[in-house]
């Protein structure tokens, strides 16, 4: 940004600040959102980019006492004598116009989302350049947050690649099953993931209030026969199923479902949560889908007569999710790393013949969309200036 001021005027009996743009363009901003933001070092911290100025040593009628400005900045004097500058292209990109703001969240959270079904087109990087370069990480991360899935080729076939690609992001996620995760057959297993059977489509670990937003699994042996994974964009089916089923969409939007999970594995737990099937923002956009049928609980928090409907809704959803038209069904070989939106893509896999010995063997991790989503900004702002 270059932005150059034209004019700088106090309005509103001084609780506002006007300024008109070169491009003819015009912003307010309101006199105690300046004050709370002034960026000398006595209200502002500049090593830790937070705000030193206490809320309770603000005054929220405040007004501007004194006003001049130049090409490139605009300088207040505040009652007490207070003096704050400000510079015009960080107030320019702080617009509180419609569009400024709209284009600035746009910028700070990435809500881009590309939809598909079975035409999907596996998005396909190889998994030591995204180690080692940051331009493949780059194309990575905002492909995985875009699309919501990507698959990594060329991870050798043994255990611990994964924690790689968490160290190259910063950090996975600590849950009761560890830091990474063997999914294979297993005696006494504590997960049905650790059989053989067939797993409907799902989101992992709705049994957290905070369920993971990404998840990694990293193929180091696979089965020859059965053992295939099916893919599905919740977020395109659950726009499938408002536009067919509006009533049913309306039910898994607002029933909370009790899930549950009970158990040993990195520690003993004993977990409860409750969700909607499908959760909205403000706005009433999908922004997470939470549904494993294996964890959902016997116990269900809702009115008797609600019951029979929510079974029909569900159903109509999971319906949806395997009908050709949205299903992506494929085969991860070893050294495929599938990486993929937990909040947004559902998962399954087909059944596997059980042996005396381990025939499919993946290790899985989880990271947070926080976590993600902090080194995109990061990447994005050193290899192309923005942010």
């Amino acid at each position: 940004m270059d932005c150059i001021i034209q004019k700088a005027e106090a309005l509103d009996s001084a609780h506002l600040l006007q300024i008109t743009w070169d491009d003819g363009g015009e912003s307010l901003y309101p006199a105690v959102w300046l004050r709370d933001n002034c960026q000398c070092s006595d209200c502002y911290l500049d090593s830790a980019k937070a705000r030193k100025l206490l809320l309770e040593a603000l005054d929220v009628n405040i007004n501007i006492k004194g006003l001049t400005f130049d090409r490139k900045k605009v300088y207040i004097t505040w009652p007490h004598e207070h003096f704050s500058e400000f510079e015009a292209d960080w107030l320019k990109k702080r617009c509180f116009s419609r569009q400024a703001r709209a284009k600035l969240q746009g910028e700070l959270f990435l809500p881009e989302c590309q939809h598909w079904g079975s035409e999907l087109q596996l998005p396909t990087l190889d998994f030591e350049d995204v180690l080692k370069n940051d331009e493949a990480m780059y194309k990575w991360l905002s492909t995985l947050k875009k699309v919501g899935i990507v698959r990594l080729t060329g991870a050798a076939d043994r255990q611990g690649e994964i924690a790689k690609l968490g160290k190259r992001i910063g950090f996975l996620y600590l849950t009761f099953y560890g830091h990474t995760w063997q999914v294979q057959d297993k005696i006494n297993a504590n997960n049905v993931a650790y059989t053989t059977g067939k797993l409907s489509f799902h989101t992992d670990y709705p049994a957290l209030h905070h369920p993971p937003g990404v998840q990694l699994l990293h193929c180091i042996r696979q089965t020859v026969t059965g053992g295939d994974s099916e893919i599905v964009d919740g977020f395109n089916v659950c726009q499938k199923l408002k536009e067919k089923n509006p009533r049913a969409f309306q039910i898994l939007t607002s029933t909370f479902v009790d899930f549950t999970d009970i158990g040993v594995d990195y520690c003993d737990f004993s977990v409860q949560s409750k969700h909607k099937i499908i959760e909205l923002d403000d706005k009433g956009q999908v922004i997470r889908i939470n549904f494993n049928n294996t964890t959902r609980d016997t116990i269900f928090d809702t009115p008797v007569e609600r019951v029979q409907p929510f079974y029909a809704a569900l159903r109509e959803f999971v319906d949806l999710m395997n009908s050709k038209e949205f299903k992506f069904t494929f085969k991860m070989n070893p050294g495929d790393v599938i990486t993929f939106d937990n909040w947004r893509v559902l998962h399954g896999r087909r059944s596997y013949a059980a042996g005396t010995e381990i025939t499919r063997h993946l290790e899985g991790a989880y990271a947070d969309w926080d976590v993600v989503l902090s080194r995109l900004r990061i990447l994005r702002q050193s290899l192309k200036g923005q942010g």
